[in-house]
């Protein structure tokens, strides 16, 4: 049991302090006239993994361990985020994590009797990356939280200026063209996903169906 723990805390802080460098980084290319750079960054194709791992833990040890998890998984890689990337990113992507996943920890356990085993693990990675890309990029990039610069001396990160929305819509700032392109990215990778966890169910024990102890 401790080496199971210790693997799915080993595999949170490899996905969370991963995704923070890669958000580093905008996608380039252009597709359909519209410029990759301006609505999406690598990091969203691997932080959905996260909902993985905490689904996956939640369904075999339950909440609370799951919560644990969530919680090893936070400080570890926020700590290593720092040197990663920038305190203010480290900031903002632990902030967003543990609540994002904290409810996902909640609903998936509410939803994960369903008979239809494909909706606890989408229903609440769709919660959880709305209330992630909301705190995450309007922390990190928001102008109005440069002040956390600031404190740590370093340059101001802020990606407050204004573009066309996807290159196509009126001006908006450039974090919020950012935020809504890498939820909608999060939302495919969710989908895709189920193909993983509904393999991983099946070799991965529920713990509504192993034996209870006497």
């Amino acid at each position: 049991m401790r080496m199971r723990f210790s693997l799915a805390v080993l595999a949170m802080i490899a996905v969370v302090a991963t995704s923070n460098y890669l958000v580093q980084f905008p996608v380039q290319g252009t597709v359909g006239g519209v410029e990759l750079g301006n609505i999406l960054t690598w990091g969203a194709f691997t932080y959905p993994v996260a909902f993985l791992v905490t689904d996956l833990t939640n369904r075999h040890f339950g909440p609370a361990t799951a919560r644990r998890v969530v919680l090893f998984g936070f400080v570890l890689a926020v700590l290593w985020s720092v040197f990663l990337a920038t305190p203010r990113i480290a900031i903002a992507s632990g902030a967003a994590f543990l609540v994002a996943q904290w409810l996902d920890v909640t609903i998936f356990d509410r939803l994960r009797a369903n008979p239809r085993w494909w909706r606890a693990p989408l229903v609440s990675s769709l919660f959880g990356s709305v209330v992630d890309s909301i705190l995450f990029w309007g922390v990190a990039f928001s102008a109005s939280f440069a002040f956390v610069d600031a404190v740590f001396g370093t340059a101001d990160g802020s990606l407050g200026f204004a573009i066309p929305f996807w290159g196509v819509g009126p001006d908006v700032p450039l974090w919020v063209s950012l935020a809504l392109g890498d939820f909608a990215i999060k939302l495919l990778i969710a989908a895709v996903l189920l193909v993983p966890y509904g393999a991983l169910r099946r070799l991965i024990s529920d713990r509504a169906l192993r034996p209870v102890k006497a």
